[in-house]
């Protein structure tokens, strides 16, 4: 009887306990969930890519102590490549590229002064040295860019009829300036795909032909600009986010 009343006794206070123990419990502050953490993508690192596209290159040839011999544009494709770093502040990203390219722009015209002869340009060769601003919207990029540029040209002087090399120069390389412009994609961690263009300013430069033999042919002066609308796939080294509440 005495461990009945005993264990009675024990189950009425445990039942008495009950509410305030699940008052206690009902009472207990709410733990809210953290935020959701948004993944930003950070343009900061080195890169190197590959680029391909098309160029035109615009040459007006004027004849020492004749006059204006007329002008051609020389288009064709081009393929290179590229190597830079970037810094993003904020969303403002600045960097640093040198990009080298193999072309094949090729043109010509018939001479306004010799009707005779034929005057060609080839580009097979160019180089842009160049610094970058840009503004970033997470994983896009758009930017402006300015700095050096370098051609590789060739001239060469032909019959209109039968197309015999009449006057050449020897390979030429040429200093100017450019400005362009792009838009790039951040489309995985790591890799980017783009759009650019670019002016390129070149000096202008007097040439003395030669003929097949090395005798004097004449001289001209030439005035160069070109134009390059390239496609282009980046790889970037480093951490690909940064985390932003």
């Amino acid at each position: 009887m005495k461990k009945v009343l005993l264990v009675t006794a024990s189950l009425i206070a445990l039942g008495a306990a009950a509410p305030a123990v699940a008052a206690d419990l009902a009472a207990r502050p709410y733990t809210k969930a953290p935020p959701m953490v948004a993944a930003v993508y950070d343009w900061t690192g080195f890169y190197i890519g590959a680029n391909g596209g098309w160029g035109s290159s615009r040459n007006s040839w004027d004849l020492v102590g004749f006059g204006a011999e007329g002008s051609h544009d020389a288009t064709g494709g081009t393929v290179g490549g590229q190597v830079g770093y970037r810094w993003q502040a904020g969303t403002w990203v600045f960097g640093v590229e040198a990009q080298g390219n193999w072309a094949d722009f090729s043109g010509s015209n018939v001479s306004l002064q010799f009707p005779a002869f034929r005057n060609h340009t080839n580009v097979d060769a160019f180089g842009l040295f160049t610094g970058q601003v840009g503004y970033a919207v997470n994983n896009v990029l758009l930017y402006v860019k300015g700095g050096a540029a370098v051609t590789s040209n060739s001239y060469r002087v032909n019959n209109v009829v039968g197309g015999a090399l009449a006057g050449v120069t020897g390979d030429d390389t040429r200093w100017g300036g450019t400005i362009g412009a792009g838009l790039e994609y951040a489309f995985a961690p790591n890799w980017s795909v783009g759009v650019e263009y670019d002016h390129l300013f070149m000096q202008d430069r007097t040439y003395n032909f030669t003929t097949p033999g090395g005798l004097a042919f004449g001289t001209d002066r030439i005035r160069q600009d070109v134009d390059l609308v390239t496609a282009r796939l980046n790889y970037k080294f480093g951490g690909p986010v940064i985390a932003r509440y």
